[in-house]
Protein backbone atom coordinates (compact mmCIF):
# COMPACT_ATOMS: atom_id res chain seq x y z
CA UNK A 1 0.00 0.00 0.00
CA UNK A 2 1.47 3.00 -0.53
CA UNK A 3 1.03 6.69 0.62
CA UNK A 4 -0.37 8.78 -2.29
CA UNK A 5 -2.72 7.60 -4.99
CA UNK A 6 -2.39 9.95 -8.40
CA UNK A 7 0.29 11.33 -10.31
CA UNK A 8 1.63 14.81 -10.08
CA UNK A 9 4.59 17.01 -8.76
CA UNK A 10 7.83 19.06 -9.52
CA UNK A 11 10.87 17.59 -8.56
CA UNK A 12 14.31 19.71 -9.11
CA UNK A 13 17.54 19.43 -6.51
CA UNK A 14 19.70 22.13 -5.12
CA UNK A 15 23.53 22.04 -3.59
CA UNK A 16 24.24 23.83 -0.72
CA UNK A 17 27.79 24.87 0.44
CA UNK A 18 29.03 24.22 3.95
CA UNK A 19 30.12 27.84 5.97
CA UNK A 20 33.63 28.27 6.28
CA UNK A 21 34.72 28.93 9.93
CA UNK A 22 38.43 29.89 10.28
CA UNK A 23 39.56 31.36 13.77
CA UNK A 24 41.73 34.09 13.06
CA UNK A 25 42.17 35.56 16.44
CA UNK A 26 45.97 35.30 18.29
CA UNK A 27 49.65 35.93 17.10
CA UNK A 28 50.69 33.26 14.55
CA UNK A 29 53.87 31.51 14.84
CA UNK A 30 56.46 31.77 11.78
CA UNK A 31 56.60 28.95 9.58
CA UNK A 32 59.11 28.60 6.86
CA UNK A 33 59.20 27.52 3.75
CA UNK A 34 60.08 24.45 4.22
CA UNK A 35 57.37 23.54 6.79
CA UNK A 36 55.02 25.05 4.21
CA UNK A 37 56.24 22.43 1.48
CA UNK A 38 56.55 20.02 3.54
CA UNK A 39 52.59 20.50 4.82
CA UNK A 40 52.12 19.80 1.00
CA UNK A 41 53.61 16.84 1.07
CA UNK A 42 52.17 15.05 3.89
CA UNK A 43 48.73 16.20 2.31
CA UNK A 44 49.51 14.60 -0.22
CA UNK A 45 49.96 10.98 1.93
CA UNK A 46 46.66 11.25 3.54
CA UNK A 47 44.29 8.04 2.73
CA UNK A 48 41.06 9.32 4.00
CA UNK A 49 38.87 12.22 1.94
CA UNK A 50 39.11 14.84 4.63
CA UNK A 51 35.58 15.94 3.13
CA UNK A 52 34.53 19.43 1.28
CA UNK A 53 34.46 21.60 4.39
CA UNK A 54 37.87 21.16 4.99
CA UNK A 55 39.22 21.12 1.82
CA UNK A 56 37.84 24.27 1.22
CA UNK A 57 39.73 25.32 4.47
CA UNK A 58 43.07 23.89 2.66
CA UNK A 59 42.10 25.77 -0.72
CA UNK A 60 41.52 29.15 0.51
CA UNK A 61 44.61 28.81 3.11
CA UNK A 62 46.92 28.06 0.20
CA UNK A 63 45.74 30.34 -1.87
CA UNK A 64 45.88 33.41 0.41
CA UNK A 65 49.60 31.89 1.65
CA UNK A 66 50.51 31.93 -1.59
CA UNK A 67 49.17 34.99 -3.55
CA UNK A 68 47.43 37.20 -0.74
CA UNK A 69 43.79 38.20 -0.33
CA UNK A 70 41.23 37.34 -3.07
CA UNK A 71 40.84 39.56 -6.18
CA UNK A 72 39.81 37.31 -8.65
CA UNK A 73 35.97 38.13 -9.89
CA UNK A 74 33.04 36.15 -8.48
CA UNK A 75 32.26 33.14 -10.10
CA UNK A 76 28.54 32.62 -11.71
CA UNK A 77 25.82 31.49 -9.56
CA UNK A 78 25.73 28.09 -11.15
CA UNK A 79 29.26 27.44 -11.57
CA UNK A 80 29.42 25.60 -8.03
CA UNK A 81 32.58 24.18 -7.53
CA UNK A 82 34.82 27.90 -8.29
CA UNK A 83 31.68 29.90 -6.47
CA UNK A 84 32.29 27.67 -3.32
CA UNK A 85 36.19 28.38 -3.66
CA UNK A 86 35.72 32.11 -4.61
CA UNK A 87 33.60 32.18 -0.97
CA UNK A 88 36.04 30.38 1.10
CA UNK A 89 39.04 32.38 -0.24
CA UNK A 90 37.24 35.46 0.50
CA UNK A 91 36.15 34.48 3.68
CA UNK A 92 40.00 35.15 4.84
CA UNK A 93 39.92 38.64 4.14
CA UNK A 94 43.23 40.98 4.89
CA UNK A 95 44.62 37.43 6.51
CA UNK A 96 48.34 37.84 6.05
CA UNK A 97 50.44 35.74 3.83
CA UNK A 98 52.46 34.43 7.07
CA UNK A 99 49.25 33.54 8.91
CA UNK A 100 47.81 32.18 6.10
CA UNK A 101 50.88 29.66 5.71
CA UNK A 102 50.95 28.96 9.59
CA UNK A 103 47.12 27.76 9.81
CA UNK A 104 47.49 25.93 6.69
CA UNK A 105 50.48 24.10 8.19
CA UNK A 106 48.82 23.74 11.36
CA UNK A 107 45.67 22.12 9.54
CA UNK A 108 47.54 19.62 7.87
CA UNK A 109 49.38 18.24 10.57
CA UNK A 110 45.84 18.01 12.83
CA UNK A 111 44.31 15.99 9.89
CA UNK A 112 47.48 13.46 9.47
CA UNK A 113 47.43 13.43 13.79
CA UNK A 114 43.65 12.47 13.33
CA UNK A 115 44.44 9.84 10.80
CA UNK A 116 47.24 8.01 12.56
CA UNK A 117 45.17 7.78 15.47
CA UNK A 118 43.10 5.62 14.00
CA UNK A 119 39.74 6.89 14.69
CA UNK A 120 37.03 4.73 13.59
CA UNK A 121 33.18 6.16 13.00
CA UNK A 122 30.56 5.26 15.58
CA UNK A 123 28.99 1.92 14.72
CA UNK A 124 26.70 -0.61 17.02
CA UNK A 125 27.20 -4.40 16.84
CA UNK A 126 23.49 -4.74 15.10
CA UNK A 127 24.16 -2.70 12.60
CA UNK A 128 22.85 -3.90 9.26
CA UNK A 129 26.18 -5.32 6.98
CA UNK A 130 26.26 -3.84 3.29
CA UNK A 131 26.14 -0.23 3.94
CA UNK A 132 29.44 2.31 3.75
CA UNK A 133 27.50 5.51 4.29
CA UNK A 134 24.64 4.67 6.59
CA UNK A 135 24.23 2.62 9.89
CA UNK A 136 21.19 1.06 9.74
CA UNK A 137 19.69 -1.47 12.49
CA UNK A 138 16.30 -3.31 13.48
CA UNK A 139 15.87 -3.41 17.29
CA UNK A 140 12.24 -3.25 19.20
CA UNK A 141 10.13 -3.25 15.86
CA UNK A 142 12.24 0.31 15.36
CA UNK A 143 14.58 0.08 12.10
CA UNK A 144 16.76 3.08 12.56
CA UNK A 145 18.40 4.64 9.08
CA UNK A 146 21.54 7.02 10.33
CA UNK A 147 23.17 9.33 8.05
CA UNK A 148 27.07 8.17 8.79
CA UNK A 149 29.59 10.45 7.39
CA UNK A 150 30.01 12.56 10.57
CA UNK A 151 33.20 14.07 9.73
CA UNK A 152 31.20 15.43 6.58
CA UNK A 153 28.24 16.82 8.82
CA UNK A 154 26.13 13.49 6.58
CA UNK A 155 27.10 15.53 2.88
CA UNK A 156 24.98 13.17 1.00
CA UNK A 157 26.54 11.04 -2.21
CA UNK A 158 25.25 9.15 -4.68
CA UNK A 159 26.29 6.34 -2.70
CA UNK A 160 24.61 7.63 0.04
CA UNK A 161 21.32 8.23 -2.28
CA UNK A 162 21.52 4.57 -3.16
CA UNK A 163 22.08 2.98 -0.25
CA UNK A 164 18.81 5.33 1.75
CA UNK A 165 17.14 3.85 -1.24
CA UNK A 166 17.87 0.06 -0.09
CA UNK A 167 17.29 0.92 3.43
CA UNK A 168 13.87 1.89 2.48
CA UNK A 169 13.00 -1.03 0.40
CA UNK A 170 14.22 -3.45 3.52
CA UNK A 171 12.67 -1.31 6.14
CA UNK A 172 9.08 -1.59 4.10
CA UNK A 173 9.44 -5.25 4.34
CA UNK A 174 10.91 -6.37 7.61
CA UNK A 175 8.84 -6.47 10.58
CA UNK A 176 9.62 -3.52 11.91
CA UNK A 177 6.40 -1.14 12.77
CA UNK A 178 8.39 2.26 12.55
CA UNK A 179 11.39 3.68 10.79
CA UNK A 180 13.63 6.29 11.22
CA UNK A 181 15.78 8.88 10.01
CA UNK A 182 18.61 10.46 11.91
CA UNK A 183 22.19 11.63 11.48
CA UNK A 184 25.25 10.86 13.21
CA UNK A 185 27.04 13.07 14.70
CA UNK A 186 26.66 16.89 15.40
CA UNK A 187 24.50 17.76 11.55
CA UNK A 188 21.65 16.08 10.76
CA UNK A 189 22.98 16.61 6.98
CA UNK A 190 24.77 19.41 5.07
CA UNK A 191 23.12 18.75 1.93
CA UNK A 192 24.89 17.54 -0.88
CA UNK A 193 28.67 16.42 -1.37
CA UNK A 194 30.33 18.65 -4.05
CA UNK A 195 31.98 15.66 -5.25
CA UNK A 196 28.59 14.82 -6.93
CA UNK A 197 29.38 17.56 -9.53
CA UNK A 198 32.85 16.97 -10.12
CA UNK A 199 32.63 13.20 -11.04
CA UNK A 200 31.75 13.90 -14.86
CA UNK A 201 30.93 10.40 -16.21
CA UNK A 202 32.64 9.61 -20.02
CA UNK A 203 29.31 10.16 -21.66
CA UNK A 204 29.40 13.65 -19.85
CA UNK A 205 27.46 16.26 -18.17
CA UNK A 206 24.21 15.37 -20.07
CA UNK A 207 24.58 11.86 -18.94
CA UNK A 208 25.45 12.88 -15.62
CA UNK A 209 22.18 15.01 -15.97
CA UNK A 210 19.75 12.25 -16.97
CA UNK A 211 21.18 9.66 -14.63
CA UNK A 212 20.60 12.47 -11.42
CA UNK A 213 17.26 12.92 -12.61
CA UNK A 214 16.67 8.85 -12.79
CA UNK A 215 18.15 8.67 -9.57
CA UNK A 216 16.45 11.80 -7.52
CA UNK A 217 12.86 10.66 -9.12
CA UNK A 218 13.49 6.94 -7.45
CA UNK A 219 15.03 8.56 -4.06
CA UNK A 220 12.01 10.60 -3.60
CA UNK A 221 9.45 8.03 -5.12
CA UNK A 222 10.84 5.49 -2.19
CA UNK A 223 9.69 8.04 0.47
CA UNK A 224 6.38 8.64 -0.95
CA UNK A 225 5.76 5.50 -1.49
CA UNK A 226 7.16 4.40 2.03
CA UNK A 227 4.13 2.28 3.47
CA UNK A 228 5.15 2.52 7.23
CA UNK A 229 5.23 5.74 9.63
CA UNK A 230 8.39 7.60 8.96
CA UNK A 231 9.83 9.40 11.39
CA UNK A 232 12.64 12.22 11.21
CA UNK A 233 14.89 12.88 14.16
CA UNK A 234 16.32 15.98 13.76
CA UNK A 235 19.76 16.05 15.53
CA UNK A 236 21.34 19.29 14.26
CA UNK A 237 21.08 21.64 11.52
CA UNK A 238 19.82 20.96 8.16
CA UNK A 239 20.54 21.87 4.54
CA UNK A 240 19.16 21.63 1.22
CA UNK A 241 17.22 18.33 0.36
CA UNK A 242 17.62 17.05 3.65
CA UNK A 243 14.89 20.04 4.48
CA UNK A 244 12.79 19.44 1.34
CA UNK A 245 12.21 16.06 2.22
CA UNK A 246 10.68 16.77 5.51
CA UNK A 247 7.08 17.29 4.36
CA UNK A 248 6.90 13.67 3.31
CA UNK A 249 7.79 12.47 7.18
CA UNK A 250 4.46 11.64 9.20
CA UNK A 251 6.66 13.02 12.09
CA UNK A 252 9.33 15.44 12.55
CA UNK A 253 11.21 15.84 15.73
CA UNK A 254 13.87 18.34 16.71
CA UNK A 255 16.59 19.56 19.03
CA UNK A 256 16.44 23.36 19.53
CA UNK A 257 20.07 23.75 18.48
CA UNK A 258 18.67 22.76 14.97
CA UNK A 259 18.07 25.18 11.86
CA UNK A 260 16.48 24.77 8.49
CA UNK A 261 17.78 25.94 5.48
CA UNK A 262 16.76 25.53 1.53
CA UNK A 263 18.86 28.54 -0.33
CA UNK A 264 17.87 27.34 -3.54
CA UNK A 265 17.57 31.40 -5.15
CA UNK A 266 21.18 31.70 -3.83
CA UNK A 267 22.17 29.03 -6.27
CA UNK A 268 19.92 29.84 -9.23
CA UNK A 269 17.95 26.39 -8.97
CA UNK A 270 14.41 25.69 -7.99
CA UNK A 271 13.22 23.53 -4.80
CA UNK A 272 13.33 20.16 -4.68
CA UNK A 273 11.71 16.55 -2.86
CA UNK A 274 8.22 18.08 -3.46
CA UNK A 275 8.66 21.30 -0.98
CA UNK A 276 6.94 23.32 -3.60
CA UNK A 277 3.89 20.91 -3.35
CA UNK A 278 4.23 20.02 0.20
CA UNK A 279 5.94 23.38 2.25
CA UNK A 280 2.17 25.59 1.38
CA UNK A 281 0.19 23.03 2.27
CA UNK A 282 2.03 22.82 5.25
CA UNK A 283 2.96 26.55 6.39
CA UNK A 284 0.86 28.38 4.09
CA UNK A 285 1.73 29.86 0.60
CA UNK A 286 3.51 32.87 1.49
CA UNK A 287 6.13 31.15 4.38
CA UNK A 288 6.52 28.76 2.07
CA UNK A 289 7.57 31.53 -0.23
CA UNK A 290 10.05 32.96 2.71
CA UNK A 291 11.68 29.75 2.46
CA UNK A 292 11.86 28.54 -1.01
CA UNK A 293 12.08 31.50 -3.03
CA UNK A 294 14.08 34.15 -0.54
CA UNK A 295 16.52 31.44 1.31
CA UNK A 296 14.86 32.13 4.91
CA UNK A 297 16.59 30.00 7.82
CA UNK A 298 14.17 28.79 10.42
CA UNK A 299 15.12 27.98 14.03
CA UNK A 300 13.25 24.77 15.43
CA UNK A 301 10.98 26.94 17.31
CA UNK A 302 10.23 29.10 13.69
CA UNK A 303 10.00 25.84 11.76
CA UNK A 304 7.89 24.46 14.38
CA UNK A 305 5.79 26.87 14.55
CA UNK A 306 5.22 26.89 10.65
CA UNK A 307 3.85 23.31 11.14
CA UNK A 308 7.52 21.84 9.77
CA UNK A 309 8.39 20.02 12.94
CA UNK A 310 6.25 18.08 14.95
CA UNK A 311 7.55 18.81 18.57
CA UNK A 312 11.15 20.63 19.54
CA UNK A 313 13.03 19.33 22.73
CA UNK A 314 16.27 20.43 24.60
CA UNK A 315 19.03 19.10 23.17
CA UNK A 316 20.45 17.53 26.17
CA UNK A 317 17.35 15.58 26.33
CA UNK A 318 16.49 15.38 22.88
CA UNK A 319 17.88 11.89 22.62
CA UNK A 320 15.89 11.09 25.57
CA UNK A 321 12.67 12.38 25.47
CA UNK A 322 12.16 11.52 21.69
CA UNK A 323 13.31 7.75 21.69
CA UNK A 324 10.81 6.95 24.84
CA UNK A 325 8.18 8.46 22.27
CA UNK A 326 9.40 6.29 19.14
CA UNK A 327 9.07 3.15 21.68
CA UNK A 328 5.83 3.64 22.86
CA UNK A 329 4.64 4.35 19.56
CA UNK A 330 6.32 1.11 18.14
CA UNK A 331 3.92 -0.91 20.67
CA UNK A 332 1.04 0.20 18.46
CA UNK A 333 -0.72 -2.10 16.13
CA UNK A 334 1.42 -3.15 13.04
CA UNK A 335 -1.58 -3.03 10.83
CA UNK A 336 -3.01 -0.12 11.92
CA UNK A 337 -0.41 2.24 11.39
CA UNK A 338 -0.34 0.96 7.91
CA UNK A 339 -3.18 1.33 7.11
CA UNK A 340 -4.04 4.91 9.53
CA UNK A 341 -0.68 6.35 7.26
CA UNK A 342 -2.15 5.37 3.97
CA UNK A 343 -5.22 6.80 4.41
CA UNK A 344 -3.61 10.22 5.75
CA UNK A 345 -1.91 10.49 3.29
CA UNK A 346 -5.04 9.52 0.62
CA UNK A 347 -6.44 12.44 2.11
CA UNK A 348 -4.30 15.27 2.57
CA UNK A 349 -1.42 14.19 -0.76
CA UNK A 350 -3.59 12.76 -3.36
CA UNK A 351 -1.71 15.01 -5.96
CA UNK A 352 1.28 13.66 -5.08
CA UNK A 353 3.10 11.24 -7.60
CA UNK A 354 3.17 7.30 -7.17
CA UNK A 355 5.67 4.45 -8.31
CA UNK A 356 7.70 7.31 -9.99
CA UNK A 357 5.26 7.78 -12.65
CA UNK A 358 6.25 11.86 -13.06
CA UNK A 359 5.29 11.90 -16.79
CA UNK A 360 2.81 15.45 -16.29
CA UNK A 361 5.99 16.77 -14.38
CA UNK A 362 8.63 15.63 -17.24
CA UNK A 363 6.27 16.70 -20.48
CA UNK A 364 5.25 20.23 -18.97
CA UNK A 365 7.93 21.93 -16.85
CA UNK A 366 11.03 19.88 -17.98
CA UNK A 367 10.17 21.15 -21.54
CA UNK A 368 9.76 24.65 -21.14
CA UNK A 369 12.65 26.98 -21.22
CA UNK A 370 13.68 28.67 -18.22
CA UNK A 371 15.64 31.67 -20.05
CA UNK A 372 16.56 33.37 -16.27
CA UNK A 373 18.35 29.97 -15.14
CA UNK A 374 19.97 29.46 -19.07
CA UNK A 375 21.16 33.19 -18.39
CA UNK A 376 22.52 32.32 -15.51
CA UNK A 377 24.54 29.13 -16.37
CA UNK A 378 28.22 29.73 -16.69
CA UNK A 379 29.42 30.37 -20.61
CA UNK A 380 31.81 26.98 -20.15
CA UNK A 381 28.27 25.10 -19.09
CA UNK A 382 26.48 26.49 -21.55
CA UNK A 383 28.61 25.71 -24.61
CA UNK A 384 27.54 21.42 -23.91
CA UNK A 385 24.26 22.19 -24.55
CA UNK A 386 21.46 23.55 -27.43
CA UNK A 387 18.61 25.75 -26.16
CA UNK A 388 16.49 22.70 -26.80
CA UNK A 389 18.57 21.00 -24.35
CA UNK A 390 19.41 23.74 -21.52
CA UNK A 391 16.53 22.58 -19.75
CA UNK A 392 17.83 19.10 -19.45
CA UNK A 393 20.65 20.76 -16.89
CA UNK A 394 18.61 23.19 -15.29
CA UNK A 395 16.87 20.65 -13.87
CA UNK A 396 19.50 17.25 -13.79
CA UNK A 397 22.14 18.68 -12.26
CA UNK A 398 20.45 20.72 -9.92
CA UNK A 399 18.66 17.08 -8.52
CA UNK A 400 22.22 16.65 -6.88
Amino acid sequence: MSRATTSHNRTVHAVCFPVIHLHTTGAAMRVSQEDFEKAKDQLKLLKEDPGNEVKLKLYALFKQATEGSCSSPKPGMLDFVKKAKWDAWSSLGSLSKDNARQKYVDLVSSLVSSESSSQVKDTTPDSKHGYETLQVTTTDHITKIMLNRPEKKNAITTQMYKEIIQALEEAAKDDSVITVITGNGDYYCSGNDLNNFTNIPSGGIEKMAKDGALLLENFVKHFIDFPKPLIAVVNGPAVGISVTLLGLFDIVYATDRATFHTPFSELGQSPEGCSSYTFPKIMGFSKANKMLLFNKKLTAGEAYAQGLVTEVFPDRTFEKEVWIRIKAYANLPKNLQVATTAVMWDIHFTDLPRSGTFSTFKSGLLHKPTNYLWGKMPESLRTHFSPEKKITYIHSPSLF
